[in-house]
């Protein structure tokens, strides 16, 4: 949060119209932010709840900001491994819809940090099934949104052929996420992008990888079924150029209701 704001973070907040941001990778705790980034969600009304890292001081931290004044916030999915590791925040907002930011963990192929993605995805993809399940039973409408480390599907990174031993592109992650929306989560940017390659989210900093598009979509929104059916527009809004990018992401925006 303190690099993107010194990066021109603030003037993108400035000017949307967004009713609800999930943020990733703070890195910073309440008394840590930018003074520059509180005045202006105090001039502009945002309510601000935040999930940072209690484990790993520095690192990760999720946030969700909101137009409304969230009336309940978990911290976590009861998992006492990863709960206080800054990577999952719920937030429910009025009028039924629940918003939670996330921070899956990034995992290396045959090392301990792919054993901890793997035990990580385990148990929230038991929390996501329950989740909806309740949803579907009660009314209620949720979206996840936020940095997934995981390419669905080989429209989904421009590279696919040489990453299919790398994390993010493994086969069984793969199967993982296609699993959840077997169990009827909706990838809302994928729904109304179905025949093209990204909108990648995701370019690293090495070489001309954002000059040339040669990117990830990593960064998804799954949805309930009915902000899915209300969902008309998903836009990556990427960065002019590569020097005036504030992150190695870009934010994903998607619309609900009346398009335009």
């Amino acid at each position: 949060m303190r690099a993107a704001t010194a990066k021109g973070m603030l003037d993108w907040l400035a000017a949307t119209d967004a009713d609800v941001i999930c943020l990733q990778e703070v890195r910073a705790r309440p008394d840590e932010l930018p003074a520059a980034f509180v005045e202006l969600l105090d001039a502009h009304g945002w309510h601000l709840r935040m999930a940072p890292s209690e484990t790993m001081k520095g690192r990760n931290g999720v946030a969700v900001l909101s137009r409304a004044e969230p009336e309940a916030v978990r911290i976590g999915f009861g998992d006492p491994t990863t709960d206080l590791d800054g990577r999952y925040l719920e937030v429910d907002l009025p009028g039924g819809l629940t918003a939670a930011s996330l921070y899956l963990p990034k995992g290396v192929a045959g090392t301990d940090k792919q054993d901890a993605k793997d035990a990580f995805c385990k148990t929230f993809g038991d929390h996501l099934r329950t989740a909806f399940d309740r949803c579907a039973a009660t009314g209620r409408e949720m979206v996840v949104a936020g940095d997934w480390n995981i390419a669905p599907t080989e429209r989904d990174l421009r590279n696919w052929r040489n990453n299919q031993r790398n994390s993010g592109f493994l086969p069984y992650e793969r199967e993982w996420f296609a699993g959840l929306l077997a169990h009827g989560w909706a990838d809302v940017v994928r729904d109304l992008h179905p025949d093209t390659d990204g909108p990648y989210s995701w370019w690293t900093y090495r070489g001309r990888a954002f000059d040339n598009d040669v990117g990830w979509r990593i960064d998804h929104l799954l949805t309930t079924p009915g902000i899915a059916a209300a969902a008309t527009g998903a836009v990556v809004q990427r960065a002019p150029s590569h020097d005036t990018r504030w992150s190695d992401h870009a934010p994903v925006v998607v619309r609900l209701g009346a398009a335009g």
